[in-house]
């Protein structure tokens, strides 16, 4: 039964259950999601809200579960709808109650915003890398042909000569506006949504600075 399934007597049409789930999306950010979750029971049992045997096994179950994941081993079931359905479920079936500790003090909402977050921030991380890399090869062939004349071109006509080099630093220019850009991106999806929970927070005695 679905979580949201309580008052329902049996399960939705399989097609509906495949349309409303978002596992096929989401299961790309399942590194994301468990590196969350590894943080959230440290921060639990340092603040003592779970005890420190239950976070060891929580963190043994992830690590197991990350491992399956990479290595293509992990069972996906679009009845678990979510990639946080998915890893929590298969944590609780492997290691049986501390697994359902896990989610103390939060909610699937937090989870959507950090893992998202995260995702955004290790993405934008590689365009930036991509795009330093790019923009020094840009710079190395306008060196390597300095004072080849090319024609210019306006609406693909040919306008006055210019310099092959003017030509590539002027994508070498473009792709720095894109870096800021960027790096803004990246800079807005550094925040912490965990401790959030379900709307207005939790009375657990979270350490958001701690997950951070």
């Amino acid at each position: 039964m679905a979580l949201w399934g309580g008052r329902f007597e049996k399960g939705v049409d399989a097609f509906t259950q495949e349309f409303g789930a978002s596992l096929e999306v989401d299961k790309a950010m399942a590194q994301q999601d468990i590196a969350g979750s590894r943080a959230h029971a440290r921060m639990l049992a340092e603040q003592g809200i779970i005890s420190d045997e239950d976070q060891a096994a929580i963190d043994a179950g992830l690590a197991d579960i990350a491992g399956q994941i990479e290595r293509g081993e992990f069972a996906w079931d679009v009845n678990d709808e979510d990639i946080h359905m998915a890893v929590e479920g298969a944590l609780t079936r492997n290691i049986g109650t501390p697994g359902a500790r896990l989610h103390t003090g939060r909610s699937r909402n937090d989870q959507v915003a950090t893992d998202i977050r995260l995702y955004a921030k290790e993405l934008c991380s590689h365009l930036i890398e991509g795009n330093d890399a790019l923009r020094r090869v840009l710079v190395d062939v306008a060196r390597k042909h300095m004072g080849v004349v090319m024609p210019g071109y306006t609406h693909l006509q040919h306008a006055q000569p210019v310099l092959f080099s003017h030509h590539m630093l002027a994508y070498f220019w473009m792709f720095t506006r894109d870096r800021k850009r960027l790096v803004a991106a990246l800079d807005a999806a550094d925040a912490n949504p965990l401790g959030a929970a379900a709307l207005a927070g939790t009375t657990y005695p979270l350490d958001r600075q701690r997950t951070t």
